[in-house]
């Protein structure tokens, strides 16, 4: 499984139909945060995640609607019995950030929470998959992510396997976790009958920023870019002044990096009722996008298996 659920898309402000910043993946059980605006909590009650597996929330910057879901979303936590720690990430002096929290309304927590200070260039080593810092270009301090899955083993050839004589069952598996087979005096190799190694799935969470190329070099082939377009075209002077983008900019980015599929949101109150021009202006440049609604979910299959 590798699910991204999208709790909150809205620019700055909540509207009726759109809440503050919060994006979560599911990857094989484990959830991660990425921002957290006010009400995720709620978000994550109506998309029936569960919080009991959410290992981490990376911050991308400080700005109120990217944070201010973590206090109660925290202490719901804490009321429910979470004893497991919980990692905050996010840029320098988050671990400051994360000791005001634990005193807030005077509640003690059950569990432990560590807030860790990230830079542009950081990798954070998982099993099975990395997250990889970026720096990014935004009114404050800010940064973006990409997941990163390590690679996976090659196809298993069972016809090559068979005619090297090796019959099916717990030899096929010892070949294709890598291990020496002896068989009738001869050896068989992995890579007699393991194909290269694979990609994993790789997507990129751009967070508040403009058009940069920490982002672009991070998107290059990724199967997902979730980026900020928080503004039409028409608004290009605006979106300069405020450090954020525009539709048809994070389409370009998206073609350059020769991404799979583009993912738009932090989408501005003013296209509350119609989202169609950055759609359109979007789709002029970079034929596979979305415009992000909230509770929207996208699974990302295997490069292989698309």
């Amino acid at each position: 499984m590798f699910r991204v659920i999208f709790l909150g898309t809205a620019g700055s402000l909540p509207t009726k139909d759109r809440n503050t910043s919060a994006t979560m993946v599911n990857r094989e059980g484990e959830l991660m945060l990425f921002d957290c605006g006010e009400g995720t909590q709620q978000q994550m009650m109506r998309a029936k995640t569960g919080m009991k597996a959410l290992s981490s929330i990376f911050i991308s910057h400080f700005h109120a609607d990217h944070i201010l879901g973590i206090p109660g979303l925290i202490q719901t936590m804490s009321f429910h019995g979470r004893t497991e720690p919980l990692k905050i990430y996010g840029p320098h002096r988050v671990h400051e950030f994360v000791r005001i929290l634990s005193a807030l309304g005077y509640y003690k927590l059950r569990f432990e929470i560590e807030g860790i200070d990230l830079e542009a260039g950081d990798i954070i080593k998982r099993d099975g998959y990395s997250i990889h810092v970026i720096g990014t270009e935004h009114s404050v301090p800010s940064l973006g992510y990409a997941l990163v899955e390590d690679k996976r083993t090659g196809k298993f050839n069972r016809e090559k396997a068979m005619e090297l004589g090796v019959p099916p069952g717990p030899l096929f598996s010892k070949l294709h976790n890598g291990e020496v087979v002896e068989l009738d005096g001869r050896t068989i190799l992995p890579e007699d009958v393991v194909g290269d190694a694979r990609p994993g799935r790789k997507i990129v969470y751009s967070g508040d920023t403009r058009p940069c190329s920490g982002i672009l070099e991070a998107s290059r082939d990724a199967d997902l870019l979730i980026h900020d377009a928080t503004l039409s075209k028409d608004q290009q002077e605006w979106a300069i002044e405020s450090m954020h983008t525009t539709a048809e900019e994070a389409a370009l980015l998206a073609k350059e990096a020769g991404v799979k599929q583009l993912i738009l949101t932090h989408i501005s109150s003013r296209y509350s009722d119609d989202v169609t021009p950055l759609l359109e202006e979007a789709k002029a440049v970079f034929g596979n996008v979305i415009v992000a609604e909230d509770m929207m979910e996208i699974e990302v299959p295997y490069p292989d298996k698309k």
